[in-house]
């Protein structure tokens, strides 16, 4: 669905500018059995007819859904047969040392979808692997290369579009130090095959640097991303406004956390002046302000007048829309299923299969259906004093809830934090204390029922 010329015929169909879509082949619309359906789901929504010059089927009869799902079908078959036929090529072809595909690397030329060597380029490739181990940290070669001149590898795309030419950076650096190709190597899917090329570096030197860059490893949460962080994604930096990462390094055997400035990780320690904050000190600070501001009598005053109001509102009725969409696509859903069970033969293994998903697609929204169902009938008729209770009740449990959940608590109530060295400011949702009361009394609700 991710295609501009779709998205235009689609937005001109929400307009009411067209009556009529007329396409050479089914396939030629989508071959995406799902895709397909919400086009037509949307065409109906729209009184839109759909033709198809070269087929012919009327999707007003039971017969004729039949027969635009068979072709569906298998235009999504073939589309899939298509792909695993690119996939092997692709393995058959990194299996010979050949070419891949890609954008050309520093240290080499594409002539003839062949890797040739820049020995220009090759030149600086040495140079950095022998900063490499002397140096130890692409920051600092990074930094090395920028400030004597040289810059990443220029080339021309297909469409003509110049890339390149960019400053260097740490991630950029480490790509080059652990690209295999530079020692006749293609990489394909984790596994290495000899490649036609000729090697730049030899086999002891990558592995030299490769040692290197293992024991010089640093964990950030991109590498780690299941390291728990209590304030991932939500601290600023107030200097330069880049993300605050969470990061651990070890030292003597202990393990120590913190948040860094994301512009120094990625560009060099010298580029922002927000040192390394530790992790505790700042996790401490956001906590104590955010159970200090669920306390006070002004923040409780205000969120019950926002609760009593919401409750005097009625339902969403961007929720009531989405309900009403989800009951038409089950209808749809229905319609499609009995079609099938008109039929002579319904008990053939392709209407079977069909007759299956139609079932488990209907389960779904049935499911759907319930829950929002259940959310604009519900009724809020919480009080001051059970809203004081809610927000008290968090402050004596915060210490034993699980770290998941009062991260999601401060996601919750925290928009953004923004540090310096000397200074921690909180910007709070406007909303997110009314979300935390009505799951807080929700669950009183539950407990004393």
């Amino acid at each position: 669905m991710d295609r501009p010329a779709l998205n235009s015929l689609i937005e001109d169909i929400k307009a009411r500018k067209i009556d009529c879509v007329v396409v050479y082949k089914v396939d030629r619309l989508s071959r995406s059995l799902l895709d397909f359906s919400r086009l037509i789901s949307l065409f109906d929504e729209y009184h839109v007819s759909f033709v198809s010059v070269t087929q012919q089927f009327n999707t007003t009869t039971s017969m004729g859904r039949l027969t635009l799902n068979i072709l569906l079908s298998f235009a999504q078959f073939e589309r899939e047969i298509i792909g695993e036929r690119i996939r092997d090529k692709k393995l058959l072809t990194a299996r010979q040392g050949k070419y891949i595909g890609g954008q050309p690397k520093l240290g080499f030329d594409i002539v003839d979808r062949r890797y040739a060597v820049n020995e220009t380029e090759a030149k600086l490739v040495k140079r950095i692997f022998k900063l490499a181990t002397q140096q130890q940290s692409c920051l600092k070669i990074a930094e090395t290369l920028n400030a004597e001149g040289p810059r990443s590898k220029v080339f021309t795309t297909k469409t003509g579009k110049t890339m390149g030419g960019k400053h260097y950076t740490g991630r950029l650096i480490h790509n080059i130090l652990t690209d295999a190709k530079y020692i006749g190597k293609i990489v394909h899917k984790g596994q290495a095959y000899d490649a036609e090329h000729p090697a730049i570096l030899s086999p002891e030197l990558f592995e030299q640097v490769r040692d290197v860059l293992r024991s010089n490893r640093v964990s950030t949460h991109k590498r780690e991303i299941r390291r728990f962080a209590m304030l991932r994604r939500l601290v600023h930096c107030s200097h330069c406004g880049s993300l605050v990462m969470p990061a651990w390094t070890n030292n003597n055997g202990r393990q120590y956390r913190y948040y860094t400035c994301a512009k120094k990780v990625k560009t060099g320690y010298g580029k922002c002046s927000l040192p390394s904050l530790p992790a505790g000190e700042l996790e401490k600070a956001v906590i104590d302000q955010m159970r200090s501001l669920i306390r006070h009598p002004d923040v409780i005053a205000h969120t019950y007048r926002k609760v009593w109001a919401g409750s005097q509102t009625g339902p969403d009725p961007e929720v009531l829309a989405q309900l009403e969409d989800l009951r038409q696509s089950r209808h749809q859903t229905y319609q499609a299923a009995r079609s099938l069970l008109d039929l002579k033969d319904p008990d053939g293994p392709l209407v079977k299969s069909e007759l299956k998903r139609l079932n488990d697609q209907m389960k779904s929204l049935d499911d759907s259906i319930r829950t929002l169902e259940a959310a604009t009938t519900r009724t809020s008729t919480v009080d001051l004093a059970e809203i004081t209770q809610a927000l008290h009740r968090l402050d004596p449990i915060w210490e034993v809830l699980y770290p998941e959940e009062q991260s999601r608590i401060l996601e919750l109530l925290i928009e953004t934090v923004r540090v310096s060295e000397n200074n921690v400011d909180i910007r709070f949702r406007t909303n997110g204390i009314e979300k935390i009361v009505e799951e807080l009394t929700s669950q009183g609700e539950r407990s004393n029922g």
